[in-house]
Parts: C-alpha cells; structure tokens; sequence
C-alpha cells in the first residue's frame, strides 16, 4: 500500500538536530522524511505530497526563507515552520508575513514543537479539501456546452429569463430548460448558490466564458 499519512518533512543541515527531531518526531508517532538541505527537499518528487515541513531558518544554498518562497509558488504549497538557532525579529517577521505556521528556537520545549506541527498539519488538510472542491467544481463548469456558458454569464449578470433570451436570440422556454441544465451540472439549487460556486471555481468573470452558437 501506499503511504497516505501526513508527512513531517524535516529539513536541516546539521545532521545531529536532524537526526534528533526526527527521532522526537517519529516517537511522537508522526511519520517523517528527512532532508540536509533545502534544495533537497524541493527536489523531493511528491507533487501531491500531504503534511508539513519543519525547516532551520539558515542554511548554506537555498536557506530557509527562499525554502517558504518556493514552496507558496507550488501547486502544493504545504505549510512550513521554522526552526533556529540565530532567531531574529526581521526574519521572524517576514517568515509570519509569508505565511510560515511558527517560528521557534530550536531549543523551544518539544510540546510547542508538537501543538506547531499539529496546526500545521491542520492547516494543510482544510486548505488541501478547499483545493479539492475548487477542482470539483472547476470540472463541473468545464462540463457545460458553449450554449450553457452564454446563458450561465448572463444569469450572473443578473439578467431576467426574457433578457437573456433576447440578447441570444431564443426562446425563454429554452433560457429556462438551459438554466436547470446548468443549476443540475452545477449541483445548487439558487442563483445566489451557483454565484458561490462560480466564484470558487474561478469563472465569475464574463470575459471567461467564450461565445458562439
């Protein structure tokens, strides 16, 4: 079987602290790879990998802060806490405004190193589900035809059955059975229902949906 646990991906250059905070880690149960580097770390081949990643913040090459800024450039952009020995409020400060999940002196007792990871890991499955559903629902709006894109733009517009029905030439009768079409492919049940999805989905904007007959 495949592995389907959240990962701890440690990554420091000092081979005794990597070494010590995996042990900690995995006797703590959680699963862990370890990295000496953050070049190494990127070059993991997990596209879709599901956890977190535990970085020192200075490390020779890639350190860690260009670590964080390559991670939120992926399609996966896990969360990252930092771990250190040289902590200063300027990289503390930028890390945070990077969105990092901590930032912690590697002395910091094992409990916070825990309670950081365990956030960490929270934060990556609520934003992995809304990436999921964002999918879902990118694929469903996908599904409509040409005809069905043109109306679904003016029902977002707020545009009345007979409006539409004018600006593409057919029938309010076709407007209506092209709408319940949509609200089906859709999933919802309201216009206001089918606004949110479109707006998750990234197809609100009328210049998105091509036109033809």
């Amino acid at each position: 079987m495949s592995e389907t646990r959240p990962v701890v991906h440690v990554v420091d250059d000092d081979p005794s602290f990597l070494t010590a905070t995996s042990r900690l880690l995995r006797a703590s149960g959680s699963c862990v790879k370890t990295f000496p580097g953050a070049a190494e770390s990127l070059a993991r081949d997990e596209a879709d990998a599901e956890g977190c990643v535990v970085a020192d913040l200075r490390m020779p090459g890639v350190d860690g802060l260009q670590l964080q800024n390559a991670l939120a450039g992926t399609a996966n952009p896990i969360p990252i806490l930092f771990l250190t020995g040289n902590a200063d409020i300027e990289s503390s400060v930028r890390a945070m405004r990077g969105g990092a999940e901590d930032f912690l002196e590697k002395r910091a007792p094992k409990e916070a190193l825990l309670a950081a990871i365990g956030r960490a890991l929270a934060r990556d499955g609520e934003a992995r589900a809304v990436r999921t559903r964002r999918q879902a629902l990118k694929l469903r709006f996908d599904s409509l035809t040409t005809r069905e894109m043109e109306v679904l733009e003016q029902v977002l517009l707020g545009r009345l059955n007979k409006q539409i029905g004018g600006d593409l030439d057919i029938s309010e009768r076709t407007v209506k059975l092209h709408r319940a079409k949509i609200m089906t492919k859709i999933g919802v049940r309201s216009v206001p229902a089918l606004t949110l999805a479109a707006q998750e989905a990234g197809v609100t904007a009328p210049a998105t949906f091509p036109k033809g007959q």
